[in-house]
């Protein structure tokens, strides 16, 4: 006899079909059928204190684990909590599927009063997600949610937003088979595209690949064009596609006026992943292609991507990995125009003396943490001065680290949901938390759900009144900046981890490498 459920069975089920193991999330009043049918699914739950942690936690967990990261709200607030993790995860393409309950079948718009009502839920969803999409019926469950995954999967990962009235999640269902599809592989690109982008790099005498985070599945492709002497820029969140110490690498510096210099004096730039943005420049340009000088090549998942922000000559459309090495394989035993040495080094070198301008206590901070931090540490960052001065210039990252940085949408309070996200993702990894004292008071109360986790992660904190800092350097008289600064280590004490002072930015290092051994989290407090 078919047995007789809920819709929350189809939801859970459906998730369980797509080998979702984890999901962060809140329980609430309209999403509870969820968790009757969560406990003997094997997926693990963690809860969080706030839908936005639960969205930043997704994300880390995204990034690391290379899997959809899966969040759970209630309806209303529940989910337009998450709306700035949504969006982060929308700007940095990282593959996110938040699920909430939705008004019932019939009333959406009706404006009746209804608990949590809001008046046009899945709209506002849509707006910031790569799309919203709402079923009415239990038996669509199935369908939709692989077909969201399936996507997730083949095309530019932006999160997705499945809405389930919650009469279908509360009414009866008919429990049948959620099968689990396989994905198409990506198409292999057409041999006459790699022939003429292989004809383009040969023919180049300054060829530079300015490679982001569309780049992360072509690692061994970018090392192997940096292999043919070819300069390799990334953006941030490119950083460590390529090993930091190649003589062939110019670093994650994409932001710095050398690094334009650099990309606008190549014959033939080839963009990978990318969609060299503001967010990556910070108010820089780079140059399109001109007939008989410059070839501009852009390989990119997304069409849209073609011409964005720089004119694509050579446009190509596909997956990274797989285009490359169609190319390298054409490439085989011809030469190709080099840099010397002198000219690549020249550029790393104003790279770096752009980057000491800003540096202040940032290098210093990065160096005691990589000098006591095993090699494959993930670091967490938020919008902070430690992260985009520190960070991303001055700690060499190889392939087997990851930044998870906010690099798009620029969100504090990032940070430490994300480290928890990534930590859930890989236990076995080495991972840290490194945010600023503004970013930390955002989302301080997820140090909750690390200490409940048992989670043995440093959540280094550095004060050094960003925003104060700005206002003087614009001439504004500092206003609502000068702030109550709590006794940080207490906190966490009280929260239930541990919590120390680092009197000088050479104490971090050990303390950090401490924590990781730890039963607990640790919070490591240090005003520059």
């Amino acid at each position: 006899m078919a047995e007789q459920i809920t819709g929350g069975a189809a939801v859970i089920d459906a998730l369980v079909a797509q080998g979702v193991q984890d999901v962060f999330g809140i329980p609430g009043t309209h999403n509870l059928e969820l968790y009757r049918y969560l406990p003997q699914s094997g997926i693990r739950h963690v809860v969080t204190r706030h839908e936005q942690g639960a969205g930043y936690a997704a994300d880390g967990y995204a990034r690391i684990s290379g899997r959809p990261g899966v969040l759970i709200t209630t309806s209303g607030p529940g989910i337009t909590n998450a709306i700035t993790a949504l969006a982060t995860s929308y700007a940095d393409s990282v593959p996110t599927v938040a699920i909430s309950p939705g008004v019932p079948r019939g009333k959406v718009g009706a404006d009746f009063g209804w608990l949590h009502e809001v008046k046009n839920q899945q709209g506002a969803l849509d707006a910031v997600c790569g799309r919203s999409v709402r079923v009415e019926s239990a038996d669509e469950i199935p369908e939709v949610v692989a077909a969201i995954f399936e996507q997730l999967a083949t095309t530019r990962p932006r999160p997705i937003h499945l809405e389930v009235p919650v009469d279908v999640l509360e009414g009866e269902w008919i429990r049948r088979l959620c099968p689990s599809k396989p994905f198409a592989s990506p198409a292999r690109p057409d041999p006459a595209v790699a022939q003429v982008v292989a004809a383009v790099i040969a023919a180049a005498q300054r060829p530079l690949v300015l490679a982001g985070g569309g780049a992360r599945g072509a690692g061994v492709q970018i090392r192997a064009l940096a292999e043919l002497a070819i300069p390799v820029l990334t953006t941030v969140n490119g950083k460590g596609i390529l090993d930091e110490s190649h003589p062939a690498s110019l670093g994650a510096g994409a932001r710095l006026a050398a690094a334009h210099q650099a990309a606008n004096d190549a014959d033939v730039l080839v963009i990978v992943g990318s969609e060299v943005a503001d967010s990556d420049l910070w108010g820089g340009v780079i140059a399109p292609g001109r007939p008989g000088e410059r070839t501009v090549v852009r390989i990119d998942l997304d069409p849209a991507q073609m011409h964005k922000n720089v004119r694509a000559d050579v446009p190509i459309i596909g997956d990274a990995a797989l285009v490359l090495s169609e190319v390298l394989e054409v490439l085989k035993g011809k030469g190709i125009g080099q840099w010397s040495r002198d000219r690549a080094a020249g550029y790393r070198k104003a790279m770096a003396a752009e980057c000491a301008a800003d540096a202040g206590p940032w290098a210093d901070v990065q160096g005691s943490l990589t000098a006591a931090l095993p090699t494959d540490t993930v670091v967490a960052g938020d919008s902070s001065q430690v992260t985009y001065f520190g960070t991303v210039h001055y700690w060499p990252f190889t392939a087997a680290n990851t930044l998870l940085y906010p690099t798009g949408y620029a969100t504090l309070g990032y940070g430490l949901p994300a480290a928890i996200g990534a930590k859930v993702a890989d236990p076995s990894r080495p991972v840290i938390a490194l945010i600023g004292d503004g970013a930390a008071m955002f989302s301080i109360q997820e140090l909750i759900t690390a200490t409940e986790l048992r989670l043995a992660l440093p959540v280094i904190i550095v004060d050094n009144g960003e925003i104060r800092m700005q206002m003087l350097d614009r001439g504004i008289t500092p206003q609502a900046v000068d702030l109550y600064r709590p006794d940080v280590p207490a906190l966490a004490r009280a929260i239930g981890a541990h919590g120390v002072e680092a009197s000088s930015i050479g104490q971090l290092g050990a303390l950090a490498a401490q924590a990781l051994r730890a039963e607990r989290p640790t919070v490591i407090y240090h005003r520059v």
